[in-house]
């Protein structure tokens, strides 16, 4: 395990999960910046780009504002560290969130594609991020697990992956790797405000239900007045004039309390799609 920050040295932020590009990975590091001075705890954002595993950035020990998925934060068995500490959730700013820290998952095509809705998609190429992603993996497990399969028990002639991240699942639909893939909802969202010309290209065939959306955890090794003064701060987003335009950038009304315990229904979807031995999206 490595050593605990210094007492005074930055902490670790990162928004990759939801950096749909540089001018929004910008607006996050904006909003960081903000946070920090207002919580008075410094932080340095990071990139941690893809390849790099998001497992990685979650074991540090000196993470103290980053996103994780919420299927890995409920199933944590880390022998070496703590699970991270839950600081706070975003409120999506789109109708369909209904002022909630939800999510779901869109089953998204090419807007040529001939396939009307998801039922269509029997026998066609699948494509999934990672295994412990809950909107690329375990959310478009479940929807498809409840439809009928062919007699070898899968519904897709092949799934494609692991292609770990939203972008490359947007990548291989429209260079024709793969006819469908699933894109997290809130980037989704993103990727139409800010690149309307690619987000035009795809078509929503379906929804997954909405799930708790990926919270801002702090390692815990964090001292805990650090994570008090970062959640608070957090929860001021909401009423800061100076993150009016980063909150319309980031499609973001704020953000809310949350706690880990929120994620474990996660946990009892992906095993109530084990009993039915679909152990893929495919």
């Amino acid at each position: 395990m490595s050593a605990a920050a210094p007492r005074g040295a930055p902490l670790v932020a990162n928004a990759r999960m939801y950096a749909v590009n540089d001018d929004v990975a910008e607006l996050w590091r904006r909003l960081f910046e903000w946070v920090a001075a207002d919580s008075g705890v410094a932080l340095q954002v990071v990139a941690h780009a893809a390849p790099a595993p998001l497992e990685r950035l979650w074991q540090r020990d000196d993470l103290g504002c980053a996103f994780i998925c919420g299927y890995p934060l409920a199933a944590w068995a880390d022998p070496s560290r703590a699970r991270p500490r839950v600081l706070a959730a975003p409120l999506p700013s789109p109708p369909r969130y209904g002022g909630r820290a939800v999510y779901c998952t869109d089953i998204v095509v090419r807007t040529d594609a001939p396939y009307n809705d998801a039922n269509a998609l029997r026998g066609a190429r699948f494509g999934s991020t990672v295994e412990h992603s809950q909107s690329g993996f375990h959310a478009p497990r479940h929807f498809f697990s409840q439809r009928p399969t062919a007699a070898d028990g899968r519904f897709f002639g092949s799934v494609v992956g692991p292609l770990q991240t939203p972008r490359r699942i947007v990548d291989a639909v429209l260079d024709g790797r793969i006819d469908a893939g699933p894109i997290d909802s809130w980037w989704h969202d993103l990727l139409r405000r800010h690149e309307p010309a690619t987000a035009a290209q795809l078509r929503t065939l379906a929804s997954t239900p909405l799930t708790p959306l990926p919270p801002l955890v702090a390692a815990a090794t964090t001292p805990a007045e650090s994570r008090r003064r970062l959640a608070a701060s957090l929860l001021s987003v909401a009423s800061a004039d100076a993150l009016a335009d980063v909150r319309r950038g980031l499609l973001l009304d704020g953000f809310a309390p949350a706690t880990a315990a929120a994620y474990r229904v996660l946990l009892r979807h992906a095993r109530r799609t084990d009993a039915t031995a679909y152990r893929e999206p495919g």
